[in-house]
Parts: C-alpha cells; sequence; structure tokens
C-alpha cells in the first residue's frame, strides 16, 4: 500500500492493475471525459489542415505571377500601351478589362496574360522575356487561361479538343474577337466547322437541326470544354434531357415507357444533326427502324397477318405513342 501513496486513481486503474468495467449507469471519470474531448479536438483539427493548405475556389496556382508575388517585376498596364496601343485601345471593351474596373485595377490587367514585363521593357521589347500565347505551345496556353478558368471548366483537360492539342486561342481571341460574348475568333457555327467540316455537310440535308438557319448553336448540345460523356454532350441526370429540353412533347414521364428511350436514348431511333428521312430517323422506313427490335415474324405473328405483311403500313398508324404512353402499355391511340 506505501507504493500507492500520492499516485492519482488513475495511474493506479492503468498501470497497477486492470481496468475495472464501470458498473451499469455509472458516472466515469471527469478526467477521462476531458481526454476524449482533447483527442476529437485534435482529430479534427488534424482533418482540417489539408483543406487550410488548399487554395480558395477560383485562386491561382502558385507557379502563376501575381502581382502580389513580386510588385517590382510588373510595369502596369500604362507602359505596355506605350508600346501596344492597338491591343490597349481596343481592350477597353473587354471582359476582362471590364472585370479590372469593377475591382479598380486588381483583377484582370496585361501582365496577368503575359506574365510580369520589367524584363520584357528593360530588354527594349525582346519577345522572350514575355508570354506570347501565339507562340506558346497548347498546353502552356492552357494552363494560363485554367489558372483563372478552372473553376468554369473542370472538364477541359479530359475534352477531345485539350487531347487535340487544340489550345484556347485557336477559338478565342482576347484581342481581336468577332463574336464579343465569349471573345470567340467566329461566330458559331462557321467557328466550329473550321475543323468539324465532316459534319457540316449534315446540315445541308432535307431533315435537320436548324444550326445554319441561327436557330440553335453547337453548344446548345456540346459542351467544347469537355464532358464526361463522348462527343463533348453535355452531361445531365436524365441525358434524353438536352433533346427533351426542347422536344417537350416527349419528355414523359409516362406510366408506360418504351424501354429503348430509357436505356439507349433519343439516338437509338434519331441521328442529331441531319438526315435524309424525316424526323430524323436513322432508317429510310420506320418499319425497318422498328423491326430492328420487333422482328416481322413476331409482328405479323402479333397482329394475326403473315410474314412481312407488318410492312404493309407504317408502325406508327397504330403505335401512334412511341415514346411513352399514359394509357396503354401497347402505345396506342
Amino acid at each position: 500500500m506505501e507504493l500507492t501513496k500520492g499516485r492519482p486513481r488513475w495511474y493506479l486503474m492503468h498501470n497497477e492493475g486492470p481496468v475495472r468495467r464501470l458498473q451499469e449507469n455509472a458516472v466515469p471519470n471527469k478526467r477521462s471525459g476531458l481526454r476524449a474531448c482533447f483527442m476529437l479536438l485534435l482529430g479534427a483539427a488534424a482533418l482540417s489542415l489539408p483543406v487550410m493548405a488548399a487554395p480558395a475556389h477560383g485562386a491561382k496556382p502558385a507557379n502563376v505571377q501575381t502581382k502580389q508575388s513580386n510588385p517590382a517585376d510588373f510595369v502596369g498596364a500604362d507602359v505596355c500601351a506605350t508600346c501596344h496601343e492597338a491591343q490597349s485601345k481596343n481592350f477597353a471593351s473587354n471582359p476582362h478589362a471590364t472585370l479590372a474596373r469593377k475591382h479598380n485595377g486588381s483583377a484582370v490587367t496585361c501582365e496577368d496574360c503575359h506574365g510580369a514585363g520589367k524584363a520584357h521593357v528593360d530588354g527594349g521589347g525582346d519577345k522572350s522575356k514575355i508570354f506570347n500565347p501565339a507562340t506558346a505551345s497548347a498546353k502552356d496556353v492552357d494552363a494560363r487561361c485554367l489558372s483563372c478558368h478552372a473553376g468554369t471548366h473542370p472538364d477541359y483537360d479530359r475534352s477531345p479538343h485539350a487531347k487535340a492539342n487544340v489550345s484556347c486561342v485557336s477559338c478565342h481571341s482576347i484581342h481581336d474577337s468577332k463574336a464579343p460574348e465569349h471573345l470567340l475568333k467566329a461566330s458559331q457555327p462557321q467557328l466550329c466547322f473550321q475543323c468539324h467540316n465532316d459534319v457540316k455537310p449534315s446540315f445541308d440535308m432535307p431533315f435537320h437541326h436548324r444550326v445554319n438557319e441561327g436557330l440553335i448553336q453547337c453548344n446548345d448540345c456540346h459542351d467544347v470544354h469537355g464532358t464526361f460523356l463522348p462527343n463533348n454532350l453535355k452531361s445531365t441526370a436524365d441525358q434524353n434531357a438536352i433533346c427533351t429540353k426542347c422536344h417537350t412533347d416527349v419528355r414523359g414521364p409516362f406510366v408506360y415507357e418504351h424501354a429503348p428511350v430509357k436505356a439507349e436514348g433519343c439516338m437509338a431511333c434519331h441521328t442529331p444533326h441531319g438526315s435524309q428521312n424525316a424526323r430524323l430517323l436513322n432508317m429510310p422506313n420506320i418499319n425497318v427502324l422498328c423491326n430492328q427490335c420487333h422482328s416481322p415474324v413476331a409482328a405479323g405473328t402479333v397482329h394475326g397477318m403473315g410474314k412481312g405483311s407488318a410492312e404493309l403500313a407504317p408502325c406508327t398508324s397504330c403505335h401512334t405513342y412511341i415514346h411513352g404512353s399514359n394509357i396503354n402499355a401497347a402505345f396506342l391511340r
């Protein structure tokens, strides 16, 4: 007993013998509760460290020059204008310049895109001392633009454009844009047709989406900056929503759904750009299209007719609501 004199109770419990189980409904030692709270707080603090260390949403990465990082290397937009008068004059109406004026010049200016200009000026306009998107690699240009626009275009690196080294300045012109809203080099669809000339003839077919007429644009269906879907199609919870946002009469939901509409989507039956067939069907005849799933033999049997007789009249003469119906499982009127 003398060995335990002066030692606290918790020491005796954990070092001089087995820990005793507290009786049911017993109140635990207050010190144990404090230690538990302390450990929880310590764990929460450790988990929050990566979050605190991460850059804020929209913040520029460390490798991008900013006026706050080394102010002595920045000369200001007024100095740039002494040589680049034409670009400076046109830049006044640029969205980047508008943003700068709203933030008292602390937003986007010449050197935020081209880098610090002191070495360029001291070198008498040495082009190797400044970042020039026109001569830089696509990867470097994209990195420079995404240092601000990554939050708006988070999937650009996985897009077919990025993988094909189509850089931001391939489509956008910061100083001499023809479509000021998005600083495009040309208006749609002409801009897209410069590369996608294989798609252009589709919009001259007898039945087509009215892209050439200006009713819709390429980016109504495609997100040119990248998605998780092929061909840069826009991603939605219901993938058919790309079509049904305009074609509301077939949106549903329906009590009786046509399975291919949900399983394969609109393009199981329709070709989106243009077709020689009415309603943009990907088959020349409605019965040929239906018979891909509903064989002629089965159709003739169901309708009490001989083989092939289902081709005598269009399937949609009877099966009117082929996208879905609220009244009949066979999509009849």
